[in-house]
């Protein structure tokens, strides 16, 4: 095997891709051109991706028409959830396999609906942090907290949305299947909008109104699947401190320990940036030698040899592919 090949787990932002279903199928046909040339320099790739606007879009269209028609049901949010996970996984799909026979790569692109674990007692749940759906003002953020009942937070300057629970990935409950694809050469498009959250209960697995950061659970697979890289696409090119400040500065690589000295003194904005970071050091911490990176979907071809982006190692060395490990821990769904 060639040990320049890596294994990369790719988590794109559910911003990048676009707020109507056109607009999305634009946005994924460029972002299916830049992932298959990483594909095609003989990467291993996985993708995970976000669905903040997606699955705050659906989730307020099920209730108006919940509310606005006899004959239509209430939709729980992890179906929604579920929902988005499908049309944007169903749009990334076909987008990437067109990309990939342009290049003459014999790949096939499969998605696979994901459940993630949480914990019911996760303090997320008393404080909702997740921005989903779209951009609102100030007044409209006030109206529609009275009206629904729903919690706003600003967000890093762009205006106000909607926020839910963020609990944190506990398990991967599909990783056996996605371990299985990737070991058989597939690409694999998992976790979407961070996979859809499901706690454990004595009669099995229940959805659960939240959303998991889909950096995180990216992570957590590019953990349990032992790769090389990950990599967060997201709408700056790389990390900055002192960000909109006349002081600003761009962050080219940083150790483990400086990335944790920044979140300290609050460099990276709750919501935005600081999951992202936390994110990377989630997964160098755990697989020391291993790189994350940050940075846009238009600068990920550079980013990955070095020549842009923001790189976050621990303090040991690099080291290369190692080959995919099967005894990793999973979840179980028929144990008792």
């Amino acid at each position: 095997m060639n040990r320049r090949r890596k294994r990369i787990v790719v988590a794109l932002g559910g911003n990048a891709l676009g707020n109507t279903p056109d607009e999305q199928i634009r946005q994924v046909r460029f972002a299916a051109e830049i992932i298959a040339d990483l594909a095609a320099e003989g990467h291993e790739l996985i993708i995970g991706h976000g669905n903040g606007p997606q699955v705050g879009i659906i989730n307020s269209a099920m209730n108006y028409a919940a509310t606005s028609g006899p004959r239509t049901p209430y939709m729980p949010f992890p179906e929604c959830g579920a929902m988005s996970q499908g049309f944007i996984g169903y749009h990334l799909q076909q987008a990437l396999q067109q990309s990939l026979l342009k290049r003459n790569l014999g790949k096939t692109v499969v998605s696979v609906v994901t459940q993630v674990l949480v914990d019911r007692q996760d303090a997320a749940f008393r404080n909702p942090t997740k921005p989903i759906g779209n951009f609102y003002t100030r007044e409209e953020a006030d109206r529609l907290e009275k009206e629904k009942g729903y919690i706003f937070m600003e967000d890093a300057g762009r205006g106000y949305r909607r926020v839910v629970p963020s609990p944190a990935p506990k398990a991967i409950i599909e990783l056996s299947a996605i371990r299985k694809m990737v070991q058989s050469g597939l690409i694999v498009i998992a976790v979407g909008g961070g996979g859809i959250p499901v706690v454990e209960e004595a009669d099995g697995l229940h959805g659960i109104d939240a959303v998991i950061d889909k950096d995180m659970s990216s992570s957590k697979l590019a953990q349990e699947l032992k790769a090389d890289m990950l990599l967060i696409l997201t709408a700056v090119d790389q990390v900055y401190i002192h960000f909109n400040q006349p002081d600003q500065r761009a962050l080219d690589q940083i150790t483990a320990a400086e990335a944790q000295a920044y979140i300290r003194q609050g460099q990276f904005a709750k919501g935005s940036m600081l999951p992202k970071v936390e994110a990377c050091l989630e997964f160098v911490n755990a697989l020391p030698g291993r790189t994350a990176i940050i940075t846009s979907l238009e600068k990920a071809p550079e980013a990955l040899h070095g020549k842009a982006g923001t790189r976050i190692c621990s303090e040991e060395a690099e080291f290369d592919y190692a080959p995919l490990e099967m005894d990793s821990m999973i979840y179980d769904v028929n144990a008792s």
